[in-house]
């Protein structure tokens, strides 16, 4: 069995491409990476090809049975609009190319970006509603996966939600909010957060979201799938578990939240993940933090 995986050096990506060769030892993995958002840390103890390159140039000759796209710039606040739709919808049209030649199945890297500015649990069938440029790219790929499904092609879309864990420390401030705010805690300052701390995200273990890639590769019925916890946590919540996985006692330090285009809430609505792919979720937030924390080295003894 061959795969590729794109972006296969950066935080999900190598997550999944290690548990794919910890799975199938005897797969030939390919990662494809321009190491832009990656680093070649992430992939210690990968044993497979590497080809440094972007998404958008690759052009193999060789066919894979399955291709995990992942390669994407992810950094929301980028504000050049081209550079974040050339670089996130072009790598995917070449991608599903790839993909048309070798006959493979393809499961992509979509967001909960698209769902927007909403109070009420995320559905795969409510419209998209992006408001920046990254979840505007998504929601791109997202119609390109719906047209190709029309001409035979199998794809499916794994609409990550607010990924943490091991393997994103290199991503600096584009690494999630739990990273940070235990950076500034280890650091002995307070940690951060918008005013009153209420806001309430949808947290997910990079363990599980790499389960859920993996299940849509096995079990998709070429759709889009939400991978998340199912379950909204605020902020101040997350800030209680580190201090409870760390043996701290820090406050928030709440300051205002300069951006107009920020999800205030989000929430996976799990229903056809556990339908189709029989997805769920393992870790709750104050276990996923602990495990984290453990895993790091940063954990209370």
């Amino acid at each position: 069995m061959k795969i590729l995986v794109t972006g296969g050096a950066g935080f999900i990506g190598s997550n999944l491409v290690l548990e794919l060769q910890r799975r199938w030892p005897w797969a030939r993995i390919t990662v494809v990476d321009d190491f832009r958002s990656g680093t070649f840390k992430n992939l210690a103890g990968y044993k497979g090809d590497v080809a440094a390159v972007d998404a958008c140039g690759f052009r193999p000759t060789e066919k894979f049975d399955c291709v995990f796209h992942l390669a994407s710039i992810t950094d929301t606040t980028v504000a050049d609009q081209r550079l974040m739709i050339h670089d996130n919808v072009e790598s995917f049209r070449n991608i599903l190319a790839v993909a048309r030649r070798g006959k493979g199945k393809v499961v992509y890297a979509s967001s909960a970006a698209t769902y927007g500015i909403s109070n009420v649990r995320m559905a795969e069938d409510a419209p998209a509603a992006p408001a920046n440029a990254y979840a505007f790219s998504k929601s791109v790929l997202d119609n390109i996966a719906a047209e190709a499904r029309k001409e035979g092609v199998r794809v499916d879309g794994v609409r990550y939600f607010n990924v943490y864990g091991p393997g994103e420390a290199h991503k600096g401030a584009s690494s999630s909010m739990i990273h940070q705010l235990a950076l500034q805690i280890r650091n002995g300052r307070r940690p951060r957060i918008f005013r009153n701390g209420e806001q309430r995200r949808d947290f997910i273990h990079v363990d599980d979201a790499v389960e859920g890639t993996i299940l849509a590769a096995e079990r998709g019925k070429n759709a889009v799938y939400n991978i998340g916890s199912g379950r909204s946590r605020s902020f101040n919540a997350v800030i209680r578990s580190l201090n409870t996985a760390l043996g701290t006692t820090f406050e928030p330090d709440y300051f205002d939240n300069p951006y107009d285009f920020y999800q205030t809430f989000t929430e996976a609505d799990l229903a056809r993940s556990k339908r189709d792919l029989g997805y769920v979720p393992k870790f709750t937030l104050e276990a996923g933090v602990q495990d984290y924390m453990k895993r790091l080295g940063w954990a209370k003894a």
